[in-house]
């Protein structure tokens, strides 16, 4: 009897200390259960947009031509008719060489053109009579072959006198500087009175309109590219305001340092808005519009080549690679991984991991800037996650 009240009472001890250790870990697992962490975010909806497809570019504008006015003779500048900015027609004209000496020398091949003409046409007679003589046998040989030397000579002299009459009108002419072209004037640099020389520089012209943008395309984009594609031109000087143009140049080959190929484009330039020199950033359209699954650029997180984000689903969170395209202003293309419609965090991830759980504390507007338009920071989401788990860790 003894013994089995003995066993008994073993039996009872260990079944209460079985019972402890049961409770202490249910206890355990539900303290571990209520302290799992939940992560504060802020979501929006991926969208799908009618979005053209386009490489952005820095240029410089430059004008559509650009002359150096330069003298072709040498002389005494008599008047200057435009100044730095004259806008000037084709054949207007644009200052005067001192031209006494260039008329004198006009005078003096005249003169000389009519003394030989007068040569000429004695030394014609004279061969006609020795020719008529030379027939009859009445002079001869040496005689007619002289006349006949001295023909050809007063024929060349002659035409020597008119070379040197065209040669001194010419001269002449070049006393007056014409524009060759309707332009507008860049720089002047010269003032009545100053000498200048063969080929001194006197004004320089530039053709604003159409202007002129050439830019460089990364290596990766060459396939893209073609003669009359549109382009997209902003300047900071007018920052609300657009430039239409288009592609009139794709260069043939690349430039081996840079791995990039130069384009140019013309941009319609009729009132004058735009100035040569001018920076600009160039928008190259490289098709037409087309079906565009965006996310905002906040929600995409890099690792070397690879890029992730993560999606909602209920309330966990799903990390998911995916392939990017082209940016529009602050939305990025996904060409792969997500669909529309996609629950997509665009603050909040950098703490995220696969399958953890997730509280969305906003759901940001579709056409807000840059995907996220809210009045919640990063700090009052971190602050409202440690809110929570310290409110969990509490239950």
């Amino acid at each position: 009897m003894k013994e089995k009240r003995f066993i008994h009472v073993a039996l009872c001890i260990v079944v209460a200390v079985s019972c402890l250790f049961i409770g202490d870990g249910c206890d355990r697992k539900d303290d571990k259960v209520s302290q799992e962490k939940t992560y504060n975010v802020i979501v929006r909806v991926s969208e799908k947009q009618q979005l053209r497809p386009f490489i952005e570019a820095t240029g410089t504008l430059n004008p559509y031509e650009e002359v150096n006015i330069g003298a072709e003779i040498d002389g005494i500048i008599k008047s200057v008719k435009v100044d730095e900015g004259t806008v000037v027609t084709k054949g207007m004209l644009l200052a005067t060489i001192d031209d006494i000496e260039y008329s004198n020398e006009v005078v003096r091949a005249e003169a000389f053109l009519r003394q030989t003409e007068a040569t000429l046409a004695n030394t014609k007679i004279e061969f006609s009579r020795k020719e008529a003589l030379y027939r009859e046998q009445l002079v001869t040989s040496q005689q007619f072959d002289d006349v006949s030397t001295r023909l050809t000579y007063a024929e060349s002299e002659v035409e020597r006198a008119r070379a040197a009459l065209t040669i001194a009108k010419q001269k002449l002419a070049k006393t007056k500087i014409y524009s060759p072209l309707a332009s507008r004037v860049k720089e002047k640099k010269v003032s009545p009175g100053d000498f200048v020389k063969v080929g001194a520089s006197l004004f320089i012209l530039i053709q604003p309109n159409p202007l002129k943008v050439r830019f460089a395309v990364p290596e990766k984009d060459v396939g893209k590219l073609k003669v009359g594609q549109d382009v997209i031109l902003k300047v900071d000087a007018f920052q609300d305001k657009e430039f239409k143009g288009k592609v009139s140049i794709v260069f043939p080959s690349l430039d081996e340092k840079t791995r990039t190929l130069t384009l140019e484009a013309l941009v319609p330039n009729s009132d004058g808005m735009l100035k040569p020199g001018l920076f600009t950033k160039v928008i190259l359209y490289t098709g037409p519009a087309k079906d565009t699954v965006v996310v905002p650029v906040t929600a995409l997180l890099y690792e070397a080549e690879k890029v992730r984000l993560f999606t909602v689903s209920g309330d966990r969170a799903k990390e998911t690679r995916v392939r990017i395209g082209s940016k529009y202003g602050e939305m990025m293309e996904i060409m792969e991984g997500i669909q529309e419609g996609e629950k997509v965090v665009v603050a909040g991830q950098q703490n995220l991991s696969e399958g953890v759980k997730v509280s969305v504390q906003q759901t940001a507007s579709a056409g807000s800037e840059s995907g996220v338009k809210s009045r919640v920071t990063k700090k009052d989401v971190e602050a409202k996650g440690e809110k929570n788990e310290r409110q969990i860790t509490t239950k």
